[in-house]
């Protein structure tokens, strides 16, 4: 077989999948021994996993994750209170295809960023687009967004995506501003895209952190009404780990 001509056509072709598993399967000396129909079916294999892999990269590039968390990296023996059986129901991605929320409240160290980039790289290996926006920047950026003519842009940006991270919401209040942006943020969103959001406060306690009572309503309205909610207790792992006898 003529193999450096078909590696070329498979590379001028784009399949470069093919190509290195046709490369691979040359060198192996159980080449021989592969039918037709086997040949094919390794390399449509590997073509197929190669675009996969260049798929979910591109997602997780965009999405730009806070940490590079996934589901094995979870530890469900922290003792935090995390619910085994709802997160890996969760890991399940029915709530994405819902359009339903998950709201991950605890205090700081707990592990709510990891977890919720861990339900985003899920949602990415699902082929959802996810977006990853820490809130205190999330709404400084809308608020230069508005000054310089990208607002309308970026909220349809924010708006698409399947699955949106709101991280370390509740810091400071909000402003008239940023409540309006949020407020219509979710309303493009609601009953059509996913959210994940993260704060140190309980639910309880949002009406406070955005202000004007109407506002507020609205908000929880569209954000707390149909999301899985994940109530994290205990002290910081970060502080725990950094206490740890030496091996």
């Amino acid at each position: 077989m003529l193999a450096h001509p078909t590696l070329d056509q498979l590379s001028r072709l784009g399949l470069h999948g093919m190509a290195k598993a046709f490369s691979d399967a040359e060198a192996s000396p159980e080449a021989a021994s592969l039918s037709h129909a086997e040949w094919l079916a390794i390399l449509l294999d590997r073509e197929i996993a190669l675009r996969v892999d260049k798929r979910l990269g591109a997602r997780l590039r965009h999405a730009r994750l806070r940490q590079q968390a996934t589901p094995e990296d979870v530890d469900y023996r922290a003792a935090r209170g995390l619910d085994r059986t709802l997160f890996q129901s969760l890991l399940t991605g029915a709530w994405i295809k819902a359009h339903e929320g998950v709201l991950i409240c605890g205090p700081t160290g707990v592990g709510k960023s990891f977890l919720a980039c861990a339900l985003a790289h899920k949602a990415c290996r699902d082929n959802h687009s996810v977006v990853y926006q820490r809130a205190p920047k999330f709404f400084t950026d809308l608020a230069l967004a508005r000054g310089d003519g990208r607002y309308a842009r970026l909220m349809r940006s924010l708006g698409r995506a399947d699955v949106l991270v709101l991280d370390d919401w509740g810091l400071a209040p909000l402003d008239a501003g940023a409540r309006h942006d949020l407020l219509e943020l979710l309303e493009e969103r609601y009953g059509r895209r996913s959210i994940i959001i993260t704060s140190q406060l309980p639910v309880d306690k949002w009406h406070d952190v955005i202000g004007d009572p109407t506002y507020a309503d609205a908000v929880l309205d569209r954000v707390a009404h149909n999301a899985h909610r994940i109530n994290l207790t205990g002290d910081s792992l970060r502080r725990s780990r950094t206490q740890l006898p030496a091996a």
